[in-house]
């Protein structure tokens, strides 16, 4: 009884970190008030061939949330470093408590019962390595200026959605579903939007859990393409000084690098908030069934 209340307090812990987070993403700077007055001048300074290709940005998260299209990942890579994080970390318990070893790999319903420390450190290994991968690209595809960028801005797109979709296996969760490709979309607007923005998603996604939310989530599939519009202006302007051949490494590797630090701790925290809530809300259930 002990340990439950001890893992309760912990998870409201990291709860109020979390909403504290969240409370500093609303803060208002000035920088942010002007940050969207280069939209007005984007189209006239971006190349054609830079438009239309920051344009099909519509075209494939559309496919990316009906059918996940080309990005969908297997969870098995994820699954198999969750399940060497929960072996080393059971390897350092005393020897009060282990953890049950999952017969023939560890499954998605297995991982949403591993201690939360598993699922962070997971999270945090895995978005170093796609940081760090971004980062390169970015110098590689930046050595060109507007001739190699338009191979840039799909790679970056992948890869956002390669990370959002790993971090939400680590959490228990499967990107495969509509659901959570609609969820990822999300993390991807909150990422780029403004403060404004960052408000309306987080409201959205306080949503996300209730019962009714095929109705107030799903319903929400229609307005992609305004997700789409404030991810393309925010990446545009990133994208902007990459322009520049030679010179364009230097931006290529900030930006890529920058962009995909902040999705992916976007996904992280938002991912983590609904395991958090999820748990607490399965042991509110379980004492108030045991109360009848």
């Amino acid at each position: 009884m002990r340990e439950d209340w001890d893992e309760d307090m912990d998870l409201q812990k990291e709860l109020q970190n979390i909403e504290a987070w969240e409370k500093e993403q609303k803060q208002v700077f000035f920088w942010e008030k002007l940050s969207r007055l280069p939209f007005m001048l984007l189209d006239k300074v971006t190349p054609k061939l830079i438009r239309d290709k920051l344009g099909d940005l519509l075209g494939e998260m559309g496919r990316f949330l009906q059918t996940g299209g080309q990005y969908l990942v297997q969870p098995k890579s994820v699954l198999k470093l969750l399940e060497q994080n929960r072996q080393q970390h059971s390897g350092t318990l005393a020897a009060g408590g282990t953890i049950d070893e999952p017969q023939g790999g560890l499954t998605l319903e297995q991982a949403r019962e591993l201690p939360l420390a598993i699922m962070d450190r997971t999270a945090e290994e895995l978005i170093r390595g796609r940081v760090k991968f971004a980062a390169v690209q970015g110098a590689t595809t930046g050595v060109g200026g507007v001739f190699t960028l338009a191979a840039d801005i799909p790679m970056v797109l992948g890869l956002s959605l390669k990370v959002l979709q790993e971090i939400a296996v680590c959490y228990g969760y499967d990107p495969r579903t509509e659901q959570e490709r609609i969820f990822i979309v999300k993390c991807l607007q909150f990422a780029s939007a403004d403060v404004v923005g960052k408000k309306a998603v987080l409201e959205e996604l306080a949503l996300f859990e209730r019962e009714d939310k095929e109705l107030q989530v799903f319903s929400q599939i229609q307005g992609w393409r305004e997700v789409v519009q404030t991810y393309r202006d925010s990446f545009g302007t990133k994208k902007l000084f990459q322009l520049i051949p030679v010179a364009g490494m230097i931006f290529g590797s900030i930006s890529n690098k920058e962009t995909i630090e902040d999705v992916a701790e976007a996904g992280k925290m938002l991912y983590r908030k609904r395991r958090i809530l999820a748990r607490l809300n399965q042991k509110n259930m379980a004492i108030n069934d045991s109360d009848r």
